[in-house]
Order: C-alpha cells, then structure tokens, then sequence
C-alpha cells in the first residue's frame, strides 16, 4: 500500500496537527506502509524528529506573491522555485508576524478554487507530481482548506482514494471577513463530493462539520485521538515537590488557548487562606505576536507579588515536555473556543496526570473516553476556582481520575492503535467497503 499524506505546515510554529500528521506517518511506516508525508504551505515544525519530505508544495511565500502580484507567473519557474526552499521559508516564516484576515481570505479561496484560481500552476506541479511519481492508492488531507486539488487529483487518478482530516477548518474560516468566509465554506461544500472519506477525532466535531458542509454521516469516520506514548511516563510515588500544589498550563500561549483565564483562577484562589501552596507553571510555544499577551499576563501576576509562585517553560522539547508534565499535579487548559482535539490533555494523562478543561468542543468526549479529568463550563471563572480548589484537596480523587486516565490513553489512545484502524480504513476504502 502506497499512501501519501499531504500536511499543512504551520509556519514556525509548533502546530497540534503537525505533530499528529507526523506522528501518524511515522508509525505507518513502522508498520510497512509506503507512506510519504509531504509539507504543503510551509515546512512542519514538530517536537520529534520530522519524517517529512524536505521539499514544499504551495509554497507560502510563492503563493503569496501569486495572489498579491499575479504578473509573478511570468517570471521563469526556475527563478521562482528558489521561492519553494525550505530554508527560505523557515527563515521568513520565522520572522513573520500576522497577516491581514482579508489577505488570508482571498489567498484560501484562490487555493480552494484549485486550477480555476490564481495558483493553477501549483494545481498543476502537485497533480503532475502524485499522478507521474507516486500514483499512491491512498491520498490522505490533513484539512479540506488544502484540497482545491482534489477535483483535478480525482481526474488524474480515478482509482486513488482521497480521506481528508478533519481538525480545525472551522477556527481558520471563523477568523475570516464574512464574504470570505461564507465563499470559503461554498467552495469546500463543493469539494465534499469528491472525497472518499472524511475522518474525525471526535463526534461532535463530525456533526458540526457535517452540518456545516452538507456532509453525510455516512461519509464520516471516527478515529480516537492519539499520542505517541512512550514519551510520557508517570512518575511512580509521585511526592508534592516541597510541598507545593503545582497547577499546570501547556498549550500555544495565545488568547484563545485561554491562559488568562487560568491565570485569573490562580491570582484568586492565592487570596484565599490555605492556598499558599499552589505554584502555577506556564509551558507551551510563544509567537512574536503573542509576546504583549503573555508581557500583560506577567505584569498581572507582578502586580499581585506573585511572581515567586510562577514560572515559565517556553517552548520546550519533547524531553523537557515530559519531564514538565510528570512534575505537575493538575493541568488546566480553560480554551476559549471549541477545540476539536486537545492532545495537551492526552499528553497529561499519559504522564499521570489530572485534567481540568472546559465542557466544549471535543473535551467532553475525551474526559468520558479516558475518566481522566473533570470538565468545568465554559468560561465560567467561579466554577473554575472551585474546581481547582477542590482537586488541589481532595488527592484521593485526583490520583483516581489520574491513573484512569494513564491506563486509558496507554490503552485505547496510542499513536500505534489509532494508526492500526487507519490502515483498516485504507484497506476498506480501497475493497469499496468504507
């Protein structure tokens, strides 16, 4: 079985699906699947070693520079690939702040228009690419907004079966101006028709985006979450470090990710008598436009001459990520939006560890599927402190829904398990059957 899974790189960024796609490449071939993962937009920045391809499709500053200045497709392609090189784009990504929402909403939908828009050429490359060097029997998406191609992949290769990933395609279209955003979510319902399949991490991300695209259940599959995990490791006899109640934050510090709301909980619960203990630590991948975000949330916690009872773990490995989560006795992540995944929360759990997350998005699912946490409701800041205060009391509860948690994700949410129904699903695709 050949397969080739087409991954949206991220820019610099540390990005969940990235880590995913990578992760599940990875194992495909450990289980002996020809399996090419291959960047489209960026190269993909992940916490482990990439297995992908050191080559980009759509390349982000190319496609850029298409959309802006459309006169660019005449300078000669050899000039313009140097455009495509992955040094180049991770140097300039590296550097790039934000881009305009309006700029963003054009450029997505001249890539959904696939060969009827302003990047045909690309069209064209990637086509002429899967059809001519890898003719795969499985094409995997790692999001629709990528999938302007499939019309013309379809035509070039009638027998190979198109799977698109569903995770996230929502949050991108929501930031979008609404003219974009509505001729946005036309131009994917009109790709639906061409995909063989769609696939889920959760079942209510399934009923938003089948609503949301006119996509039929039966179209639909299911695939449980998943880490790779033996990275985490539980701490056996895990002691309170000098002890402190150490609460815990990993995630992109963004405003979305909703640490505000962690840290509001935290400033709170340290007025209260008895709470001298809780130290609160910060984990997870910073961007320069995030960077005033996190400077106001420091002052916050200054002001409060509590800085003592903070710290900072920027962007860490793999390694460091381990060994931070095995230290923590509760991780929180109160998101303001509905995530569809949540592998922080798997990652927690894996290492023994509580979760406390808010009940929307895919978190409900996730608590019922491991009983490794507690959901609280959304932005609810009252029923937040209180939930915290009443872990931080209550061990025995905490290392109950801990070591549910590190059984079931050890169990029913290993990359390698999840990776295993992904080849069944190949395999029923391929028969007819899926």
């Amino acid at each position: 079985m050949k397969v080739v899974f087409l991954t949206a790189g991220a820019a610099g960024m540390f990005c969940g699906s990235c880590m995913h796609d990578n992760a599940t490449a990875r194992t495909l071939r450990e289980l002996g699947v020809d399996c090419i993962l291959q960047p489209v937009y960026t190269p993909i920045r992940t916490d482990e070693l990439s297995v992908a391809q050191d080559r980009v499709f759509f390349g982000g500053i190319h496609i850029y520079l298409l959309q802006r200045m459309p006169w660019i497709r005449f300078v000669p392609k050899l000039l313009r690939r140097f455009l495509d090189h992955p040094g180049l784009i991770r140097l300039v990504s590296s550097r790039a702040m934000s881009t305009d929402a309006a700029e963003l909403g054009a450029l997505a939908i001249s890539m959904l228009q696939g060969a009827d828009g302003r990047l045909a050429e690309e069209v064209e490359r990637l086509t002429d690419w899967l059809a001519s060097e890898m003719n795969p029997d499985v094409i995997v998406l790692s999001n629709l907004l990528i999938g302007g191609s499939i019309p013309i992949i379809r035509e070039r290769l009638p027998n190979t079966k198109i799977l698109v990933i569903l995770q996230g395609d929502d949050i991108f279209l929501d930031h979008l101006p609404e003219a974009e955003r509505a001729r946005a979510i036309a131009l994917c319902s009109g790709l639906v028709e061409h995909v063989d399949r769609f696939i889920v991490h959760s079942r209510f991300y399934g009923d938003k985006m089948s609503a949301l695209l006119g996509i039929s259940g039966n179209k639909i599959s299911h695939l449980p979450l998943s880490i790779d995990t033996t990275a985490y490791l539980r701490q056996e006899n895990k002691v309170t470090r000098n002890g402190t109640f150490r609460l815990g934050y990993l995630a992109r510090i963004a405003p979305e990710k909703g640490l505000h709301r962690l840290v509001d909980a935290f400033l709170d619960l340290s007025k209260r008598s008895g709470n001298e203990s809780i130290t609160l630590h910060i984990a997870g991948w910073l961007g320069e436009m995030n960077r005033p975000y996190l400077d106001t949330l420091r002052e916050r916690i200054d002001d409060a001459n509590l800085s003592h009872r903070v710290e900072y773990h920027i962007s860490p490995t793999i390694e460091a990520k381990a060994e931070f989560l095995r230290t923590l006795d509760l991780l929180c992540v109160p998101t303001e939006y509905e995530d569809p995944k949540g592998l922080f929360a798997l990652e927690a759990m894996a290492s023994g560890v509580a979760v406390l997350l808010p009940n929307h998005g895919a978190f409900g699912e996730l608590i019922s599927s491991t009983g490794g946490g507690v959901v609280v409701p959304p932005g609810n800041h009252q029923e937040l402190v209180e939930a915290i205060e009443k872990l931080k009391l209550d061990l025995e509860l905490r290392e109950s829904l801990a070591n549910a948690g590190y059984q079931s994700v050890h169990s029913k949410h290993s990359i390698e398990s999840a990776t295993r129904e992904l080849m069944l699903l190949f395999s029923r695709s391929m028969e007819g059957n899926a």
